[in-house]
């Protein structure tokens, strides 16, 4: 056997990864497991979408190698989009470079930026990728403290009296995933601030911002922000394409030159097709959003009652696909979710598997109907008797 390489040690596969195969497991046996743990959305794209990827196969000459940068029209549509929905500006020749989902993003980031011994703040409780990838260049992860008391929002006083002189990117995430707290200006102008003050670029992953959200928000809004500041974002939430794969980083020309340098090694091209899809769900009207979030807020309402039966108490101005509920005190959040899957056949997440601060909350899903949310209600309601 060949021996794996070195920076496999410090990465684990992901939970939801091993915890699937557990639940598919569990339903092969015959339990009527229902799954509320993961952000998959399960409702269609605009029906725009659909049609514009089936016009393409008709057409000739699209099934090769695309640019490495997107069709032009596609860069287009991104820029039309940030300007309409979050009043910024960029230039889509050079500011803006379409990515195979934001999660390839972040590698591509990290390989552009980070050398090995390189510090990179990451929130703690936040999405686990950042860590993994962070490992897998063989940079140093250096966590800060989210706390439900300050709003989930970074200390960065404290930040400021801590050694960052070897920190070369700080990731955020507003909204946030997991917690559903929804950014203010003033945050991101702390947040450019900071960044400007001690040489790091902030990277704010942003798929969250239209879900239960009508403020979305981009730090690259904040004058300035450029200089020290990108952005990912995704279609895969707003749209209902998480299988599609299509995200995006946007930022200054010199920082998207450097991540096209990686990203360019890495793939050839969207496939034609997706980017004209893609292209549709941009050009939706707002109506589209209103729509969506009607059917996630009579989900919410279910998964409150589902917190309720559980004991826990939860924030109502949250954004996003999740309800983050805070468990009774002294309640260990794996204890659980382990109980709730082998004793009522109910997955959901347990708020450890996003860092240390997630002990003592759980995460529920509204990426179910409400015929399935409500299923889990009635079996989970016999523990509030």
């Amino acid at each position: 056997m060949i021996a794996k390489a070195n920076r496999l040690k410090q990465v684990n596969e992901y939970y939801f990864s091993i915890k699937l195969r557990e639940v598919r497991k569990l339903i092969a046996e015959g339990k009527p497991v229902i799954n509320i743990g993961i952000g998959s959305p399960d409702l269609d794209p605009p029906i725009a979408v659909s049609r514009a990827l089936q016009n393409t196969l008709d057409q000739n000459h699209i099934h090769g190698y695309q640019s490495y940068q997107g069709l032009p029209e596609f860069r287009n549509a991104i820029a039309n989009f940030y300007k309409q929905y979050y009043n910024v500006g960029v230039k889509p020749e050079n500011e803006i470079l379409p990515l195979m989902g934001s999660k390839e993003g972040i590698m591509h980031i990290s390989m552009a930026f980070l050398n090995k011994g390189d510090e990179v703040l990451i929130p703690n409780p936040g999405y686990p990728t950042y860590t993994s990838v962070t490992n897998l260049v063989e940079a140093v992860p250096k966590y800060y403290d989210l706390l439900e008391e300050n709003n989930w929002f970074p200390d960065l006083k404290a930040l400021d009296k801590t050694d960052l002189s070897k920190v070369k990117i700080m990731w955020v995430n507003y909204p946030h995933m997991p917690t559903g707290s929804k950014p203010t200006k003033k945050l991101f102008e702390k947040l450019v601030t900071f960044a400007k003050q001690h040489k790091i670029l902030i990277v704010n992953d942003n798929p969250y911002s239209f879900i239960l959200n009508d403020k979305p928000k981009s730090i690259l809004a904040i004058k300035g922000a450029k200089d020290v500041a990108i952005e990912t974002n995704s279609l895969s939430k707003m749209f209902n394409m998480a299988g599609w794969r299509v995200g995006m980083v946007l930022g200054s020309a010199k920082h998207i030159t450097s991540i096209l340098q990686v990203k360019s090694n890495m793939d050839s091209g969207m496939f034609y097709g997706i980017q004209k899809g893609a292209i549709a769900a941009l050009q939706s009207d707002a109506n589209w959003f209103k729509n969506l979030n009607t059917v996630y807020e009579k989900r919410r309402i279910i998964a409150w009652k589902i917190a309720e039966v559980l004991n826990c108490t939860y924030d109502k101005n949250t954004a996003g696909l999740f309800v983050w509920a805070k468990l009774p005190k002294g309640k260990v959040a794996t204890e659980v979710t382990d109980e709730l899957l082998y004793k009522y056949n109910v997955f959901l997440a347990p708020g450890t598997i996003f860092g240390s601060n997630g002990e003592g909350y759980i995460r529920i899903s509204l990426c179910v109907t409400e015929e399935v949310l409500t299923v889990v209600l009635e079996r989970l309601s016999i523990i509030k008797k």
